[in-house]
């Protein structure tokens, strides 16, 4: 009898029976920490236990509006239409995104709705959390609940006895277990027993219970401690945003009762976070028809299911240096400098001794491609000091060779324009779209060339 040695990286979990300065599967280094597995029996027997709770899967009962809704329609449109009641989801954002202030806010909501919440935090005293309160909320609910305690056991002691129905974690990297002390708050093996606990709390068949863990993040910003944390939870949500903006934008990476990669939008005020609901008219700027600016360019993105109107401004200036600046706030420069090189060959405009600097009304990024023929509208209607008729928006990608490209959801991005009352829009040739659907004027031509033309000609 003796005890069992072995070696777990901090970062991933990678096990291995001997010390490596390298993990082969993180590629880490000097990650791994020294674990034992207290007595090593030569002789393991296996005991089996009968298993009453095994049934078919067709006989399952389930039912599909077990959610819970918090009134704060972009959150409830990211989670997939409110919160699953026996569900495990893990909020993380960088320093300041709004963590805290928005679990707040939603448990306050849910609170009022009367179902019992419990606010447990390991960061904050509870006259902290108070005073947040009495900044954001209008109200404090009678049935929202906090404790402040690192303790993990204190906790799971305070849900039993409360009973809550929605439990905020601020946050898992903070709490602990005494069963597996002497490790730390914070060490993976302590934060994943602290979830794996939350999980089986959530997932309890006779009391389920839906709980919302907020998660640090690390200096490239990636959710702190195992990816295997990630693993466990029923949905993960990141909010993104400095604390120097007043756009938020959340989106699901991962969401098992919705879909992946929905987005939803909020404006950081000094009453904390209010959903931004029509973000179409968020993105763009109000102007009346006699009231046009050169540089300006409308074009639809796709956040998950939802289209979203975005104005993209372009401002083009003389350069006196050998090297002229290429400054793109809301798209990668290397993309910036894809779309300016295409428009200076195919679309015949000189920007060699000409600064480019490209941004959107809010602040949003512009990740797609379908976005590339309105900045390039954007950046001549700069050049040539001519304003883009108000009313009018383009819709296409636009290929090395000029010609202009279709892109996914087209009709579903030019019903939101209809929908906005655009007059028209620019996409490519056989787009498909069928004007007596919709009001909006459609457009198609073949390449860049073809639409300056029409714009500036």
């Amino acid at each position: 009898m003796k005890e069992k040695k072995y070696f777990i990286c901090s970062e991933c979990g990678y096990k291995s029976p001997k010390w490596l300065g390298r993990c082969p599967n993180c590629e880490e280094w000097n990650t791994f920490e020294e674990k034992t597995d207290g007595k090593e029996s030569p002789l393991i027997s296996v005991l089996k236990t009968d298993v009453e709770d095994i049934q078919k899967l067709s006989e399952v009962l389930t039912e599909k509006a077990d959610r819970i809704l918090t009134g704060i329609n972009e959150f409830d449109r990211v989670t997939g239409g409110g919160i699953v009641k026996d569900s495990l989801i893990i909020l993380t954002s960088p320093p300041g995104g709004g963590k805290s202030t928005l679990s707040l806010t939603i448990l306050n909501e849910i609170s009022k709705k009367g179902k019992k919440t419990l606010y447990a935090t390991g960061e904050e005293s509870v006259s902290q959390v108070k005073n947040r309160a009495d900044r954001i909320l209008d109200e404090i609910s009678e049935n929202l609940w906090i404790i402040s305690d690192n303790s993990m056991n204190n906790v799971l002691g305070a849900i039993d006895k409360i009973d809550p129905d929605v439990i905020v974690i601020d946050s898992i990297q903070t709490f602990s277990l005494k069963e597996f002390s002497p490790a730390r708050a914070g060490n993976p093996t302590q934060t994943m027993e602290c979830a794996n606990e939350l999980l089986k709390n959530a997932k309890n068949s006779k009391r389920p219970r839906s709980i919302i863990i907020i998660g640090q993040m690390n200096k490239s910003d990636e959710l702190a401690g195992l990816r295997s944390l990630e693993h466990i939870v029923d949905t993960v949500l990141i909010l993104e945003g400095n604390e120097e903006e007043e756009l938020r934008s959340i989106i699901s990476t991962k969401n098992r009762f919705g879909r992946t990669g929905e987005m939803g939008f909020f404006k950081m005020t000094e009453k904390g976070l209010y959903s931004i609901d029509n973000p179409s008219e968020y993105f763009i700027t109000k102007r009346s028809k006699d009231e046009q600016v050169c540089g300006s360019s409308i074009s639809v993105i796709r956040e998950g299911s939802r289209p979203i109107i975005t104005e993209i401004e372009s401002l083009v200036s003389n350069s006196y240096t050998p090297y002229p600046s290429r400054i793109g706030e809301a798209l990668r420069r290397e993309h910036l400098n894809t779309i300016i090189s295409i428009l200076e060959q195919r679309g015949k405009i000189n920007l060699y001794d000409k600064n480019v600097v490209i941004k959107t009304t809010g602040g949003i990024k512009l990740r797609e491609q379908a976005t590339n023929l309105a900045v390039m509208t954007s950046i001549a209607s700069s050049v040539y000091n001519k304003p883009i008729p108000s009313g009018y928006a383009f819709i296409a990608d636009v290929g090395l060779t000029g010609e202009l490209k279709k892109v996914p959801s087209l009709e579903l991005r030019v019903k939101e324009l209809d929908r906005m009352g655009f007059e028209r829009v620019f996409v490519s040739k056989n787009s498909g779209i069928k004007n007596n659907k919709i009001k909006i004027e459609v457009t198609e031509c073949k390449n860049i060339q073809e639409v300056l033309n029409i714009l500036f000609t």
